[in-house]
């Protein structure tokens, strides 16, 4: 009888916690931002929007870049290369024309140089964006967007490129080099592809 007492009050462990994946944002959610700010000149949130979106790195590492990492003398680069803070491994990127505009905007903005952090903090005791302050960020855009703040956050936007690249191109290995995974098994619990693929393949499949 104790025992039944003791487990009435208790709750389930996920209750009121967000569980699972983050959801990869969509296309059209994608260009509905990106206008959005261009229109509200909000080039900071722009170059970092479009930079999180291109590089698919953890939060960690996108708020810890420097400008040297994505620049070549004053221009900013194609292509990058940043060590992971989580696994020490290298990781390579792209930088898109539109995410290549947007933060040669900011870096002239807010003049930085080549040493400084791409995303200072305007806060006195962190020396750039902390990942807290960009989950909060983010959370206002999913706000913008009229979405639910509990199916996004920071991974949405590591998950969004990479989720796409895999749908037009099944290329498992590609997606891996692109997250920096050092396992497949990484980037197919990650990508949450398995179940998706296995109903798509039935589907196709008429007996």
């Amino acid at each position: 009888m104790g025992t039944a007492d003791n487990t009435v009050h208790r709750e389930p462990w996920n209750k009121g916690k967000l569980v699972g994946q983050k959801a990869p944002f969509k296309l059209k959610d994608i260009w509905a931002l990106r206008v959005r700010l261009q229109m509200g000149g909000r080039v900071r949130e722009l170059a970092l929007f479009n930079l999180g979106i291109d590089s698919k790195l953890r939060g960690c590492d996108l708020v810890g870049l420097k400008v040297r990492d994505v620049c070549h003398g004053d221009q900013v680069a194609t292509r990058a290369i940043i060590v992971q803070h989580k696994t020490q491994r290298p990781v390579q990127f792209e930088i898109t024309p539109a995410a290549r505009d947007a933060v040669q905007a900011w870096i002239k903005l807010a003049g930085l140089k080549p040493e400084d952090f791409l995303f200072p903090s305007r806060l006195h005791d962190s020396p750039h964006l902390g990942t807290r302050q960009y989950a909060r960020i983010l959370g206002h855009w999913v706000d913008e967007l009229g979405l639910d703040r509990t199916d996004y956050g920071t991974h949405s936007m590591r998950r969004t490129k990479a989720t796409l690249i895999y749908r037009r191109t099944k290329n498992l290995r590609a997606v891996q080099l692109l997250l920096g995974h050092s396992k497949l098994e990484s980037t197919v619990r990650y990508l949450g592809i398995e179940v998706d693929d296995a109903l798509e393949i039935s589907e196709q499949t008429e007996i």
